[in-house]
This record gives structure tokens, sequence and C-alpha cells, in this order.
């Protein structure tokens, strides 16, 4: 750094003439590849490498400032969710195994177990597991309980004695398991159940995959790698005015912004989708946040005691039925002594279980066969993140969806933020990559691949492929919620077909579409979800711009200049 130190003076009048007599002494290094200049320069090559190095984790360590909020955001949104659920479903499940041990003592201690595997299932279903079926965990739960119920309340003078729990009971109640589905026993209730679950539920299991994507996103974008064309450019845009001694210049604008917006160039394609995920995740956490009493998760997980219940009456109401049809199929079961426990088995209780403060039920007499009441009708407190234990699942959605809109536009809109980090002293010239301006005389294009072929501040030939394999991931899930929640547009796909196009859903993300605009409509809340249309097609009903666009986080986009 030795011809840097000689060339780097303070720009005052009284030294001019020093500053002058430094440069005459120095001559262009043939070996300068960035800041080639024909007039004496204070740099050699070695120290464009250094500059390159420096420039580069300079430039991906503002990047990491810049989406540190956002990352706390969806970070401590998702673990606050988490937490919230699984103290939802840990309650629910404590008060449906209370439903056994006060109702149906001869079932408690082996149904606990069944208990808690099918609330085991409905947390992986909620938490986004991909292979987690609600279906199929709500019907293995029956096809055990059946037994269960098959020989200790329709028939509590059958069984086998403990020198007979072997091979023999396994093979009867294996029949019995496959003999249920035909049976019936529990009647149109393990259906309902699956119906309520699967209606209130979907939102909560949408939003756990969205935010569990987003936040693969952001840890992708931290990530990428900047090319060396991209060093090259900044190193041009921020050191190169330092050859020539200009220290305190700025570079201009628009000589940042097309550098930025082709070092970003694979960030800003994901500007598009990003948007349309943050239109889904506001929305999802507001229906959350005002889920009346028939979609609400709350109720629904509250009211598995009550479909559990109503199964099991089902059962005893029609054991005759149930009895001779398994007797035909798997045969008569040996009679056995079983301790007295039959005298407790007809016993479902009116009024509430026991709830979590320990109150027990009322006594009710063995053929009182009426429904449990859930205890009550409103959302109630859980823990949430913190230790703030007043958080309900409400709350916390409601915060997450005023804060998450922010961020809209942020992917799209990062080049420019960073460009204006850069541009803090207000000056009537700048520094144009090759010279000292009065403004920027090169076209500024836009942040589309397309675009930024024609970028003239560098090269851009292709996307980072690990960032272009986590936009079609992105794409492809919020395609494929947009049609489990029911939110793809009809009468657009209907139009699109009279227009003599393939059917298409609206939740495809386009790639021809305006990205400072973020693809968004502004319509309805489907429209902004699955706004964006295929290259080549033509667009039903674009949206027309937005009238004035929230300001970033932290920082707003400078004027391209």
């Amino acid at each position: 750094m030795e011809n840097l130190n000689k060339c780097i003076k303070p720009q005052k009048k009284d030294e001019d003439i020093q500053v002058v007599q430094v440069f005459s002494r120095l001559a262009a290094d043939p070996s300068l590849r960035v800041c080639v200049h024909a007039g004496p320069s204070c740099c050699t090559s070695r120290m464009e490498d250094s500059y390159m190095a420096a420039v580069r984790s300079e430039t991906q360590q503002k990047m990491r400032s810049f989406s540190f909020e956002l990352k706390y955001l969806i970070a401590g949104h998702t673990r606050a969710y988490q937490e919230t659920i699984e103290s939802l479903v840990s309650f629910t499940s404590n008060l449906t195994g209370a439903l056994f041990d006060s109702a149906y003592s001869a079932l408690a201690s082996d149904c606990q177990p069944l208990v808690l595997q099918l609330f085991n299932n409905i947390h992986l279903h909620l938490s986004g597991r991909a292979n987690s079926s609600l279906d199929s965990a709500v019907r293995r739960f029956y096809s055990d309980l059946f037994p269960l119920v098959y020989r200790r309340l329709l028939n509590p003078g059958i069984g086998y004695s403990s020198a007979q729990l072997s091979l023999q009971s396994t093979n009867q109640d294996d029949c019995l398991r496959m003999t249920q589905p035909d049976v019936s026993p529990f009647g149109p209730h393990p259906r309902l159940l699956v119906g309520s679950l699967s209606r209130a539920l979907q939102h909560g299991r949408a939003l756990s995959r969205l935010l569990g994507l987003a936040g693969e996103v952001l840890n992708a974008t931290e990530k990428v790698t900047l090319s060396r064309e991209c060093g090259r450019g900044l190193v041009r845009m921020q050191y190169c005015s330092h050859c020539r001694g200009l220290t305190l210049i700025r570079p201009c604008t628009g000589l940042c912004v097309n550098i930025m917006r082709g070092c970003l160039v694979a960030i800003s394609e994901l500007g598009a989708p990003w948007g349309r995920l943050v239109v889904m995740l506001e929305r999802l956490a507001a229906t959350l946040a005002t889920s009346s009493n028939h979609n609400s998760l709350e109720l629904a997980l509250l009211a598995v005691q009550n479909h559990m219940n109503d199964a099991v009456l089902h059962a005893q109401l029609h054991g005759p039925r149930i009895t001779a049809t398994v007797e035909k199929v798997c045969g008569p079961q040996p009679p056995t002594v079983l301790s007295a426990q039959p005298s407790s088995t007809l016993r479902p209780a009116t009024g509430s279980v026991d709830g979590p403060h320990g109150t027990s039920p009322p006594s009710v007499g063995p053929h009182a066969l009426r429904r449990v009441q859930p205890q009550s009708q409103r959302s109630f407190p859980l823990k949430g993140s913190r230790g703030d234990k007043s958080r309900s699942l409400k709350k916390l959605s409601r915060e997450f969806a005023a804060s998450i809109q922010r961020y809209r536009w942020f992917f799209s809109e990062l080049p420019e933020m960073l460009c204006e980090s850069e541009m803090e002293v207000e000056q009537h010239t700048c520094w144009s990559g090759q010279d000292v301006v009065e403004s920027y005389a090169g076209r500024v294009v836009s942040s589309s691949l397309q675009a930024q072929r024609e970028n003239p501040e560098m090269t851009v030939r292709n996307t980072d492929p690990v960032l272009k394999g986590v936009k079609q991931k992105l794409e492809q899930l919020m395609q494929e919620l947009l049609v489990e929640l029911g939110w793809v547009s009809k009468a657009r796909t209907k139009s699109e077909e009279e227009e003599g196009g393939s059917t298409q859903t609206d939740g495809s993300g386009g790639d021809d579409c305006d990205d400072e605009d973020g693809c968004e409509a502004s319509g309805d809340e489907t429209d902004d979800v699955s706004s964006g249309r295929k290259p080549g097609r033509k667009a039903v009903a674009p949206p027309p711009p937005p009238a004035r666009r929230p300001a970033p986080p932290r920082h707003s986009s400078p004027p391209v200049g």
C-alpha cells in the first residue's frame, strides 16, 4: 500500500502542488486489470486483488445487516408460533385423556398411548411435515381403539386371561381392526373429526410450511457468493477513484444501481415470488387472527374430545349389531372373568371433563349416554415465547400480519437499499467508474435477468443455481398451497381458457413480471397472492401499479440518475 500512501494526501489548496508532484513521479501500471487509466495511478495489480476480496466481503456483510431484521422476524415468529401450537396441542391432549379417565375408566390406561400418538400426529401435521396425514392418523386411532371398546364396553364378559394374551389375542385384535371399516362401529364421527380438523388446521399448517420456506430463502440469500465479475464492478465503483487520489468522491447513483443489480440479479429474481409469499403470509396470519368459531384452530382441537365421546356412544348404542357382525367374521371369543371393570364402563359423563385446574366432573348414572360439552367457546390464553403467557394464537398472528407486510418488496429493492447506504453525502459531482462527472450518462437497466444482459457496467450471464432452485421451490409451494386453500381464481382460469390458452392456475410464477412492482396486483387478496404470468401469455386483467409503495425497512429507494 506504499503507492497509495504516497498518492493520498489531504486535498487542500496549499498542497495541490505536492499532489501534482507525487502524480508526476507515478506511472501507469501495465498489470492493472480493473482500474485501468492512461495517466498515473496509485494502485498495483496486487492492490486490486486486495480490493476485490475486501469489497465482496463488505457487500455481503451489508446484505446480512439489511436482512437481519427480516430474518429475526421470521425466525422469532416461527419459534413463538411453534411454542404456542405445542402448548395448545399438549393442553387439548391432556383434556382428551381426561375424558377417558372420568367417563370410560375401563379404557383409560390403554387409551392414553393412543391419544398421545394421535395428538403427536396432529402436531406434526400443524408443523408442516409433508408426509403427515390427518386422515390416516385418525383412522389409525379408531382402528386401535375398536378392540378396546369391543371387549371392555360392548362385551365386558369376554376376553383373554393373562395366560392367553399371546398369539391368539393378537390375531383376534388384528381381525377386529380389519373388520372395523366394514362394521363402522363409530358411525360418521371419525369422518366428521377429520373434516373438522382439516378445515381448521389447514391455515395453520400452510403458515408453518411458508415460514419454514421463508427462513430457507433468507439463509440461501445470505450464503450467496458474489461472482468475480461482480467483484470487478464493485472495485471499479468504490476503489478505482482512490487509485487517482480521489478518496472523498462518491459513485454516481446510476452506476451503483447498475452494478448492484448486476451483482444481485439472482436475488432480484426472487422479488416477485417473495412478494407473493409475503402477501400469503399476511393473509394466513390475518385469517388465524380473525378466525370465527366455524374455523377456529383452538376450538377444533378442543372439540376432539367431543367427537371421540360421540364415537364411543355410537358404538355402545349399536353394540348388539356390532357384536353380531364381528362374530360372523372373527368368530366368538372365549369368555373370561375380568377384574371388576365392567360396572364402570357405561359412565359417559355430562358437563365438562377434568380441566387444567383439576376440577372433577359431576357423578352421572350408568344409562346417561349424553355428549360431553366443551369447556369454553372462546379462545383461551396460551404460553407464547419469552414467557409471555397472555399471548394467544390470535394475538401472535395479528402482530405478525402487521409486521411482515413491510417486507413485501425487500428482495426487489435490496440493490437500491445497498446503494442508498453509499450516498450519504450530497455532492454535485460523482464518480462514473472512469472519471468525475456531473451526472451518470449510462443507461440504468431494470433488475430482471433479461434486462441485465444489456447492463453497461458488467456482464451478467446466468443466475446462481442455488437461488434458482430456491425460486422454483418457492413457486411450487405457493401453487400447491393456493390449490389446497382454494385461493385459485376460478374466474381468471375460465377467462384464460376462453382465450385459447392452456389451463393455468394463478399461483404460477411469472418470469416477465416487473420486478420493481413485485408482480403484485392491487385488487383483491387472491389476485395479490397469485398474480404473475408465463412468458408469451396474454395478461388477464393486468394490475395497475400501486399508487404509493410503503417504505422499505430502514431505508428507502434512492432516485436513479
